[in-house]
């Protein structure tokens, strides 16, 4: 305990320079000061610096930024752009890293602030789906709306598709799949991004 909280070093919270003694604590709290020093730990407020702050955010920063390289594609060429493109994009917008929300929830964001200056979008998702052939027809026409691109289709004895869609739409496609055909059906992830080789420039 001593080598986190200096032993007969506890201060009051508004005047740093005036220290509490063992037995000053003791009766305000009626307990041991090794227990009240714990609680301290326990619940206290973490004192972060200025700059411990401004390098954690300057990490979220890049976080954000690699997410969102993960993520998207320029929808032009299919090619993924650099994680120092992606930060240089954001820094164009202005984008303001928030410290109580996660990476994950601000990439989402900076995408969609990033449609407005440059070209990018989620990678598409490559799906193989084969339905009933009584099925087929009906459950395509629902499906429609979801899926991007139909990259192959044959409808003999059952519906093949092979398509692309938005990973957004993925839990969605299963689960209407899944219910429709009554567990008939069956849904195959080809690729989680439909890329091309190499790294997106910006000119």
């Amino acid at each position: 305990m001593t080598e986190v909280i200096p032993a007969g070093r506890t201060c009051f919270a508004d005047r740093p320079s005036h220290l509490i003694s063992t037995e000053g604590m003791k009766v305000v709290y009626s307990r041991k000061a090794t227990m009240i020093d714990a609680m301290i730990l326990a619940k206290g407020e973490l004192q972060v610096s200025d700059k411990e702050r401004q390098t954690q955010l300057e990490q979220m920063f890049r976080d954000i930024a690699t997410i969102v390289t993960e993520k998207c594609v320029n929808p032009e060429t299919k090619r993924p752009y650099t994680v120092s493109l992606i930060e240089r994009a954001m820094k164009d917008i202005h984008y303001s890293v928030k410290a109580n929300k996660s990476t994950k929830q601000q990439a989402l964001e900076v995408i969609r602030q990033l449609k407005d200056s440059i070209q990018i979008q989620r990678a598409h998702m490559r799906l193989r789906f084969v339905l009933p052939a009584k099925d087929g027809k009906r459950l395509k026409e629902k499906l429609k709306p979801l899926i991007k691109v139909v990259e192959s289709e044959d409808f003999d004895d059952q519906l093949e598709m092979v398509c692309l869609i938005d990973p957004g739409c993925y839990r969605e496609i299963d689960e209407l799949i899944r219910c429709e055909t009554k567990g008939k059906g069956s849904l195959e992830v080809l690729s989680l991004k439909d890329v091309e080789e190499g790294d997106e420039r910006l000119e």
